[in-house]
């Protein structure tokens, strides 16, 4: 796996935990798992996605992966205060290449955010389809650095952007793996993969979205990775803080931010 290009910090997890609330009804709306199921949640991270999984699951049974030590604990703190000590989560440190579970053992996968920061998508898939039953599903979501549309556009604004796209790959990943999610399933031997588009869309007659996606979640994830911008020489800092201050332009009254996040599910 690759170093995680946003960083482990306290104002990260805050961002996933906004990213998640403000997404959770665009994202995991028609995700439901039946009583008893056993669903393994790969890279829970602090354990954003874990909460509105099991707020709309609470029957089934989770496990709940990720390889930071710290993440975990955060996850497991993040559970018990916003479903409750009782929630049918068990936390294990695991890394996807090398999990430690017995073939089919889950019903049901769930990937979210993921596969972008992985060197070997298509390898690390094709584990996770060794711990799910013959007939289980597994669920990505993923989202697309391409497909930003802006209102001012702002070239300043996509030069940061970039630099983020840029890091990844340089870190072995892909900021915009959403748009390959079904050939990427279907090389791991994963049978009809549906994909939907997922759109967030944000513009001044949707404050909250504005707020809660513009701003707390998009602009703040690019605006982080300025320090790794910089000291890579992608960009100087006048043109990334313009850019920022452009992406801050779009979540002004009459300014637009639209963004697609892809969801795909399979079966094994």
């Amino acid at each position: 796996m690759t170093d995680y290009v946003h960083g482990y910090g306290d104002d990260e997890a805050a961002r996933l935990r906004d990213q998640a609330s403000v997404l959770a009804g665009l994202l995991h709306d028609d995700t439901r798992y039946p009583a008893g199921a056993q669903i393994l949640e790969a890279g829970c991270g602090v354990g954003a996605q874990t909460v509105e999984l099991v707020r709309r699951s609470p029957r089934a049974s989770f496990v709940a992966i990720d390889r930071s030590a710290e993440s975990l604990a955060s996850a497991q703190l993040a559970v018990a205060a916003r479903i409750g000590r009782r929630a049918a989560v068990r936390f294990t440190q695991a890394d996807i290449d090398a999990l430690p579970f017995e073939d089919g053992g889950f019903d049901h996968v769930f990937v979210c955010f993921v596969l972008e920061h992985l060197p070997d998508p298509v390898g690390s898939l094709r584990k996770l389809r060794r711990v799910l039953r013959p007939g289980g599903t597994i669920t990505v979501i993923e989202g697309d650095h391409g497909s930003v549309l802006m209102y001012p556009d702002s070239a300043a604004a996509r030069r940061a952007i970039d630099c983020q796209v840029r890091l990844q790959r340089a870190a072995g990943g892909d900021a915009c793996i959403g748009r390959r999610l079904y050939a990427l399933l279907a090389a791991a031997g994963f049978e009809g993969p549906s994909v939907s588009p997922r759109i967030a869309y944000a513009d001044g007659g949707l404050p909250l979205w504005v707020e809660g996606f513009t701003r707390r979640t998009f602009t703040a994830m690019v605006a982080a990775t300025r320090p790794a911008a910089l000291e890579a020489g992608l960009i100087s800092a006048a043109e990334f803080d313009a850019g920022i201050a452009d992406l801050g332009r779009a979540a002004e009254p009459d300014g637009m931010l639209s963004y697609t996040f892809f969801k795909a599910v399979a079966t094994r």
